[in-house]
């Protein structure tokens, strides 16, 4: 699988792009996947459903499934968080998986950065980092994509990636 990730602080519009990039890459055709950090404990499932109940009761896994989608949770109940190797590992087959989040892994990334976030880059001090995209002009010698511009990065991700 090719993988291309995408960084930046808090508030600088990560989410927002990637939700775009995934459009414009699907609607030519893509298999597109995505792989998505949570800083925080968070929940798919809600109290009082079955599957909640039955990790309640002590499930380390619950895998729901209808005829659109299925659902595997898995309780780490302890055990250390996954990487995101082992987490890869577990997608079908697809065409490329785009990352959001895991700053600090060694995968291709493009650093996502808004003026308005007054945190400073993550590059240059991150080498994975390949591109940015922003709103504004940065004194670097790497690729500058603009942040409003999704088939810019979706081109420039294909074009990266060899697709």
């Amino acid at each position: 699988m090719k993988v291309m990730g995408f960084a930046g602080w808090s508030g600088s519009g990560k989410t927002t792009l990637v939700e775009q990039v995934i459009g414009v890459l699907s609607a030519r055709g893509l298999a597109v996947s995505l792989v998505k950090h949570a800083h925080h404990s968070f929940d798919i499932d809600h109290a009082g459903k079955d599957s909640w109940r039955h990790r309640q009761a002590g499930c380390g896994e619950v895998l729901v499934s209808s005829a659109q989608r299925w659902s595997l949770t898995r309780e780490l109940r302890g055990a250390p968080e996954a990487t995101l190797d082992e987490l890869l590992a577990h997608l079908a087959p697809c065409d490329i998986v785009l990352v959001e989040g895991f700053k600090r892994a060694p995968i291709p990334k493009i650093e996502v950065h808004r003026a308005v976030v007054t945190a400073p880059l993550l590059h240059p001090d991150d080498p994975h980092i390949i591109a940015i995209a922003t709103d504004t002009t940065l004194a670097t010698s790497l690729p500058r994509l603009d942040i409003n511009d999704p088939a810019q990065v979706a081109d420039f991700i294909v074009a990266y990636l060899g697709h």
